[in-house]
């Protein structure tokens, strides 16, 4: 057996050392940075300064920079910037002087997008309905993401923070429906909450919409003396969608309430809000009994979503809030009670009402319905109201009553409609 030879690695050694200086150098080497993309006669609108030069330090307490120094740096500063920050008056620097900023408009021009406003108003809105604001992940698990039509390939996360959070929430509801999962396993029976955020329907920029969302669940009029009890209901939730996007500035007056909610609704108890078949603007209703079995939450939950992005702009917008129109004459309110098949739905009668005289019915609201009994099979009575209001003198009894024939007449001809006696 030859004896272990020192030469091979002593002769490495020097080959090691050089290829370390080597690589130090080329990490040491500077950098050439190129310029960044802005205007070279443009100047920066504020930049970061701090005085010191050489051994000068703000960790001294005894460091002071003299007042011709700072003068020097602020000529410098002013060709390449309109203002400077500092973050202390230490050391000298409460020598640097306090000049307002140039103010470009005489009238400050606003900051937000009206999709900012929009959402600032609609926030505030919910809040004022007694609904508690959520703020919660924009991920969520895989089979809650699918059902609510997303988990699909291209919304699923390359490094999620955990195994629960692995996709992106193709709707705000889920994670409200969990969260009012969990309140109910505390106790906590009677919830109602709401969020604004993003939600994602896939992975391009247009995909991504601004939304509000609420649920309710348990009582909306706790046990009392002066009165009974009530469980939440849809009205609820249609009352608060509505409320909703008028705050957003949504036309209101002209939306179309239709069957067809997306399916983790129940087909029979929710509606879908659109101006027209191609803009819908939100759904509310009653979650699914098959959602909440598989999320593991006790109902019956209700819940709206409204897609903010999807509000159009008011035609005609101006900075002045618009003229109020108010009549000095006492309003005129008849009520009405009409015969409809029981398949009609009351909307289609409210909307033919208010259509008999749009300048002088101001109001039509339902105010009772009754089946059975004397009104027959498939029947059902409908009972409105309606507000008239003059404007520029006081009605006679017979404008009244030609009125009156106008909404007989409108409503029978929209619904088949018959005045009951």
């Amino acid at each position: 057996m030859e004896p272990i030879s020192f030469r091979t690695p002593l002769a490495l050694l020097p080959l090691s050392l050089l290829a370390i200086a080597g690589v130090w150098w080329w990490l040491a080497t500077p950098i050439t940075l190129a310029r960044a993309p802005i205007d070279p006669a443009a100047k920066l609108l504020c930049v970061s300064y701090a005085p010191f030069r050489g051994v000068q330090t703000p960790l001294d307490p005894s460091t002071h920079i003299a007042a011709d120094q700072i003068e020097q740096d602020l000529r410098q500063l002013a060709q390449i910037s309109e203002c400077v920050r500092t973050y202390s008056i230490e050391n000298g620097l409460d020598q640097v002087p306090a000049t307002p900023m140039r103010r470009l408009h005489a009238v400050a021009r606003p900051v937000l997008t009206p999709l900012q406003r929009r959402t600032v108003a609609v926030r505030r809105r919910l809040a004022s309905l007694g609904l508690n604001e959520a703020v919660t992940w924009s991920f969520l698990a895989e089979d809650q993401a699918r059902l609510f039509g997303g988990g699909g390939a291209e919304l699923k996360l390359d490094n999620p923070i955990s195994s629960e959070l692995s996709d992106m929430r193709p709707s705000l509801l889920p994670n409200l429906i969990a969260a009012t999962g969990r309140n109910l396993a505390r106790g906590f029976a009677d919830t109602g909450l709401f969020e604004v955020g993003q939600a994602y329907a896939g992975d391009r920029p247009e995909q991504e919409t601004v939304r509000a969302a609420a649920v309710r669940r348990g009582a909306a009029v706790p046990r009392h003396w002066a009165g009974v009890e009530r469980a939440v209901d849809v009205f609820d939730v249609k009352a608060d969608v509505l409320a909703a996007l008028a705050a957003a500035g949504a036309p209101v007056g002209n939306l179309q309430t239709v069957a067809g909610a997306p399916p983790w609704f129940h087909p029979g108890r929710s509606g879908t809000l659109q101006l027209g078949p191609k803009n819908q603007l939100g759904w509310f209703g009653e979650i699914h009994p098959r959602v909440l079995q598989t999320m593991d939450v006790r109902g019956p939950l209700y819940g709206f979503e409204i897609v903010l992005d999807a509000v159009p702009e008011p035609r005609g917008r101006t900075a002045l809030r618009p003229a109020l129109v108010a009549s000095d004459l006492m309003p005129v309110k008849r009520d009405f009670a009409f015969v409809v098949d029981d398949g009609v739905e009351a909307e289609k009668l409210v909307k033919a009402v208010r259509g008999a005289d749009k300048a002088l019915i101001s109001d039509v609201a339902v105010f009772d319905v009754f089946s059975g009994g004397a009104i027959g099979a498939g029947k059902k009575s409908v009972a409105i109201e309606i507000t008239i209001s003059p404007r520029e003198r006081s009605l006679t009894d017979q404008e009244i009553d030609a009125i009156s024939a106008k909404v007989v007449a409108q409503a029978s001809k929209a619904t088949g409609a018959i005045l009951r006696s």
